[in-house]
């Protein structure tokens, strides 16, 4: 299995292009919360149930299983991850009430321009997206960003 380091440096390669970089400073973070508010839109079967003030859903529970993959790369990553995630479940929380349109429904939107602009800014790189050589890297592009904040920061990985 690779390391942090080794995956971040493999998902970089074809992330040279200031356009695509900028692009993806947009569209990863985008894409991580509407996947986040897709998932929270399917039912819970378990009531209403809270933690630390966040419903207890779908999209908590698969959050739990991301920050356990981001420990096995890297316990200090994961802790930014960890708080990212947090934030997708609070703007998550605020766009299923503070808007008229079915958060599955904005998230499906966000998505879908999300992924167009990927395309669009790996055309502009000349390079295929990463997940197409491993599906992981669809996991690694949140964290490739969260590194470069660690980094500005001061912080090591």
């Amino acid at each position: 299995m690779r390391n942090i380091q080794e995956w971040l440096d493999a998902y970089g390669e074809s992330h040279q292009n200031p356009t695509n970089k900028a692009i993806h400073w947009i569209c990863v973070p985008a894409i991580f919360i509407s996947i986040v508010g897709l998932i929270w839109s399917i039912p819970f079967p378990f009531g209403e149930l809270e933690l630390i003030g966040l419903p207890i859903n779908w999209a908590m529970m698969t959050l739990v299983l991301v920050f356990i993959y981001y420990m096995s790369l890297s316990v200090r990553l994961s802790i930014g991850m960890l708080l990212w995630g947090v934030f997708c479940l609070w703007i998550c929380g605020i766009l299923e009430t503070a808007i008229p349109i079915p958060l599955w429904a904005t998230s499906l939107i966000i998505f879908t321009v999300a992924w167009i602009g990927q395309f669009w800014g790996h055309k502009v790189e000349g390079k295929k997206p990463s997940f197409i050589e491993d599906i992981q890297f669809l996991m690694i592009g949140p964290a490739w960003l969260m590194h470069f904040i660690y980094k500005k920061l001061g912080i090591g990985y």
